[in-house]
């Protein structure tokens, strides 16, 4: 396993950082030991099976959840988030698979749902929607993203053009890191390719982001940082330099486990299904009587 990066002499701190933070529930442990690190203009990877602990992993960087042990640093200042408000307060977004969008509103509407703002006072007090409309407009733009119009209902939208609006809301509402949550699960090849393209432009634009897959060839186009879970601990932890894409692809897999699975799978294939092995009194090719 990999070691953890100090922070160098006069170097900013990372955006955040986690070391050793365990998580249990009850008798239940869904994590142990975990450490990982987020620095401006970096994308650190989360990856691991179903149970592998990353949806715990989520909730903790969100203030969903509070860490039982370890700790985490904001910017170099140990804290603990008390819900999810407190992490959007520290620059911290977080966009889930489900996007948590209204499908027959707007999609100026989505961008702003929660925050919109406002004009005039008293009972003339009114929503904004001429600026909610243009900055929407123009935000997107801003991520690569042209819309045909920003007032279709954003359920018309595919699967990767929702992701990609969830991502420049996320970048205009001021975050500082971004943790998003298996953001290619349900898309095709060519939807995810243009995803990783606007995660790979929110890094660009020098937000720390945290993507969480368990896809290792989506995560080695972006990544810089790999961290592998498993049951709810780390089975390592890379830095790009570090790790080729078939390692990465192997230690998700299993390593050994994976080795020896190759290995029964190669003496079925060897014997085959069908073969019958023949008695000792029955010459081959022959029917006992």
């Amino acid at each position: 396993m990999a070691d953890r990066t100090d922070t160098a002499p006069g170097a900013a701190p990372a955006l955040v950082r986690l070391t050793d933070v365990s998580k249990y529930y009850g008798n239940i442990r869904a994590l142990q030991g975990v450490s990982l690190e987020v620095s401006a203009g970096e994308i650190t990877c989360v990856l691991g099976d179903n149970g592998a602990g990353k949806s715990t992993l989520i909730k903790i960087i969100a203030g969903l959840h509070r860490h039982d042990a370890g700790s985490f640093e904001i910017e170099g200042e140990e804290t603990v988030l008390a819900n999810p408000r407190a992490a959007l307060d520290h620059g911290i977004a977080t966009v889930y698979q489900d996007l948590a969008v209204v499908p027959l509103m707007p999609v100026w509407r989505n961008f702003f749902l929660g925050s919109e703002p406002t004009r005039g006072r008293g009972p003339l007090r009114r929503l904004d929607v001429p600026f909610m409309r243009e900055t929407t407009r123009t935000e997107l733009l801003r991520m690569g993203i042209d819309l045909r119009d920003v007032d279709q209902p954003i359920g018309t939208l595919s699967g990767g053009e929702r992701q990609c609006v969830a991502i420049a809301r996320a970048v205009y509402f001021g975050a500082k890191v971004l943790v998003l949550d298996e953001p290619t699960a349900a898309l095709g090849v060519k939807q995810s390719g243009v995803v990783l393209k606007y995660v790979a432009a929110a890094r660009d634009a020098g937000l720390g982001v945290v993507l969480i897959t368990h896809n290792p060839h989506h995560a080695y186009l972006v990544g810089d940082r790999f961290v592998l879970l498993k049951r709810g601990t780390m089975a390592g932890s890379h830095t790009r330099d570090s790790i080729t894409l078939d390692e990465l692809t192997r230690q998700m897999a299993g390593g050994s486990e994976l080795d020896e699975l190759s290995h029964e799978l190669e003496r079925v294939a060897e014997s085959g299904p069908d073969s019958t092995p023949s008695g000792p009194d029955t010459p081959s090719g022959t029917t006992a009587p």
